[in-house]
């Protein structure tokens, strides 16, 4: 099998953005991430498990390039100084942790400082994805059908059957194939207002924004809330939004400020974000729970701050299809901005049931961190005991601290 990942670029922006805070105040941190693939009927045979390895090695050989940089280097919020960091930056094989001693086949974790471990995440889903379907399935035939399904849907945003304003394509951890997204890519670029009433702005592919001049796009993810604010054991978790809400706010100011909501569930989060963190953050990211119910409790928040919702984006970006996004769109679009973050829909969508895998960080500093997200089942931790310790204070707090609005 040919080598999947090319270029160190070939991750979600949202790592980069993270990285440059990581460096600059969090640099001593130590994580484990835990793979863990959630469909029941899926297993890894050794002969994947070993492909999954080479792989890997290939990456691990891949080393930032000059012209590279200076993309990087160009993105507003990005700093020369961890743009030099990452001149010297190079992913270790030494820090993952590769077996079949898992029901499922494969069992695979990363350990080692958060600069390097958070790296590892997006291109390590992405090489065990294509390996499964390319060594599963005869793979020409999955990408025809990724094809075929791709031309209908571009289609019916073409004409207008579906109408979803700003979307950007989020689908490199779960793609088919690293040939797939650069077509999807490619073909939806081709999608903006001039023709409908929907618009692909960018993708968090790095490489690929940088190949077809389109926005990179991401801010921040659910590790960055679980290690700010649970990584300092002398910190309350249940806190843990206003922890990493203001280590964000120290890093990029009014910049980069799309804010995640649902760590250790949304309504613990609006306890945080007061008419400060508010103000600062361009918009709030959907992940889990009922979208409407979120997006009508977040238009109520900035009414009751006294904020203008209209200067205010909703990005939602949890399983979604097309269908789904033209009729968030249309509830919401006279009441805020507007925009969609697309995944497997859009990277991975064939007559073959999609993988539902995840690389999540489990421990920080030698604890463990959970998340305990609006759908339950979406959080990972190894540690029962602290899921229960982490409900717990959530709770007390949601029942003790009176709600401010200012």
């Amino acid at each position: 099998m040919k080598q999947i990942i090319h270029s160190l670029l070939e991750t979600d922006l949202y790592k980069i953005s993270m990285g440059q805070a990581i460096y600059h105040q969090f640099s001593d941190y130590k994580t484990t991430w835990t793979f863990k693939c959630r469909n029941e009927d899926v297993f890894f045979t050794p002969e994947m498990v070993e492909e999954i390895r080479r792989q890997i090695r290939y990456y691990c050989r891949l080393r930032f390039k000059e012209d590279e940089l200076d993309y990087l280097n160009n993105i507003p919020w990005i700093k020369g100084s961890y743009v030099d960091f990452l001149r010297l930056w190079e992913p270790r094989y030494e820090d993952f942790h590769i077996s079949t001693d898992d029901p499922t086949g494969l069992k695979l974790e990363a350990t080692g400082t958060w600069l390097n471990t958070s790296m590892y995440e997006i291109p390590t889903l992405a090489i065990v994805n294509e390996v499964y379907f390319r060594m599963q399935y005869d793979y020409k035939e999955l990408y025809k059908q990724f094809k075929r399904k791709l031309k209908a849907k571009k289609k019916a945003l073409l004409d207008g059957t579906y109408e979803i304003g700003n979307f950007s394509e989020f689908g490199l951890r779960r793609r088919l194939s690293s040939e797939a997204q650069d077509y999807a890519v490619r073909e939806l670029k081709d999608v903006t207002w001039k023709v409908c009433g929907s618009d692909c702005v960018g993708t968090s592919n790095i490489y690929l924004a940088r190949k077809y001049n389109v926005i990179p796009v991401g801010t921040m993810a659910h590790e960055w809330i679980m290690c700010v604010g649970q990584g300092n054991h002398k910190h309350n978790p249940s806190y843990s939004n206003h922890y990493s809400m203001e280590a964000w706010v120290r890093e990029y100011g009014v910049q980069n400020g799309t804010a995640l909501t649902d760590t250790i569930t949304t309504d613990c989060f609006l306890r945080d974000f007061d008419l400060q963190y508010a103000t600062l953050f361009s918009g709030v990211r959907h992940d889990s729970g009922d979208p409407y119910e979120w997006g009508d409790k977040m238009l109520d928040h900035y009414r009751k701050l006294g904020l203008d919702s209209k200067t205010k984006t909703l990005l939602f970006s949890d399983s979604l299809n097309f269908e789904k996004a033209s009729g968030l769109y249309a509830y919401f679009k006279d009441h805020c901005k507007v925009a969609f973050g697309i995944g497997t829909y859009i990277s991975n969508d064939t007559d073959v049931r999609p993988l539902n895998i995840v690389m999540k960080v489990t421990r920080c500093n030698g604890q463990d961190v959970a998340k305990v997200s609006d759908t339950p089942g979406k959080g990972m931790c190894k540690n029962q005991d602290y899921v229960d310790y982490l409900e717990r204070s959530i709770r007390w707090r949601m029942e003790n601290e009176v709600m401010k609005y200012v």
